[in-house]
């Protein structure tokens, strides 16, 4: 078998509910032991004013239409009782003042007005339109397998990533989870490696060396590289792998990607990176034995 071919291992492998354990893979991992309630150190604190803000959002929004209301009552009350000609009289101070607060309160209601007419644009996790996809290199040992199966069981656990693509020295190493349906087998579109690192967007990533984020994926040109994707992916992140590979996770929500998963997904690629720079070395001596 040529060291360039693709073939489906078989695996077992089947789509899971987000809350199920992991599997156990063959890794041993050091933790201390932490009890519940031992953990002494610093907690959080809570901003009551944004949580208050966040249950009573339309009453927020309604807010200044009633200040600016009360306001505009209260001036025209007193001018109503206060003795002064209804009239506005350029000369007296108090019409002036009187002015100047009817136009507040009208700013206030115009405002008010302003805020219930914007609504924000809920978003929500979207069911990817494609297939279910386990496609691996075909020259890929037992322990290189464990270790992409668990960063992807990882990251599809924590995070909305819903498809992973890694593609490294010019290879496709691994094309797992979602991926879109070909019309005309209806099976999953494979990985064009050397086209794809043509790419601007991989060009552009592995030249700056750092993490590209399209929060909102149906905003960039750049797509139209990523056919394999399912047509509704939201969001997309791009990791070097060093400066030979590159790993594409597709998300299934708008800016779902939070900065805590960025920064863990940078320490997975650098993990990636190191597992398969060794396989890819020791590779020549596996394929002559």
């Amino acid at each position: 078998m040529e060291a360039g071919t693709i073939l489906h291992i078989g695996i077992q492998w089947t789509p899971r509910h987000p809350h199920a354990p992991l599997p156990n893979f063959p890794r041993f991992v050091r933790a201390s032991s932490i009890q519940r309630g031992s953990d002494k150190g610093p907690k959080p604190s809570r901003d009551w004013i944004a949580h208050w803000v966040s249950k009573k959002d339309e009453a927020v929004r309604s807010l200044p239409i009633y200040v600016g209301g009360a306001s505009l009552l209260t001036v025209l009350f007193n001018r109503a009782v206060s003795g002064i000609a209804p009239v506005a009289d350029a000369s007296s101070s108090q019409s002036r003042a009187d002015l100047l607060t009817l136009g507040l309160a009208v700013t206030s209601i115009l405002t008010g007005l302003v805020w219930l007419s914007i609504q924000p644009k809920s978003i929500t996790p979207v069911d990817p339109q494609g297939v279910e996809c386990q496609v691996f290199y075909s020259q890929l040992s037992e322990w290189v397998v464990s270790e992409i199966f668990w960063a992807w069981e990882s990251l599809s656990t924590i995070t909305c990533c819903r498809s992973l693509v890694i593609i490294y020295d010019c290879k496709c190493i691994v094309q797992i989870g979602a991926a879109a349906k070909s019309p005309n087998d209806g099976e999953p579109v494979i990985v064009d490696a050397a086209k794809l690192m043509q790419g601007s967007l991989c060009i552009g990533v592995l030249k700056s060396g750092a993490q590209r984020y399209l929060a909102n994926l149906s905003l960039y040109p750049g797509r139209s590289e990523l056919p394999f994707l399912p047509s509704n992916t939201q969001a997309v992140i791009l990791q070097p792998l060093g400066d030979k590979g590159i790993a594409i996770l597709g998300g299934d929500t708008i800016r779902g990607f939070t900065t805590s998963d960025q920064a863990w997904i940078t320490f997975i690629g650098e993990k990636l990176d190191a597992t398969l720079a060794k396989f890819m070395s020791d590779m020549p001596t596996v394929v002559q034995e």
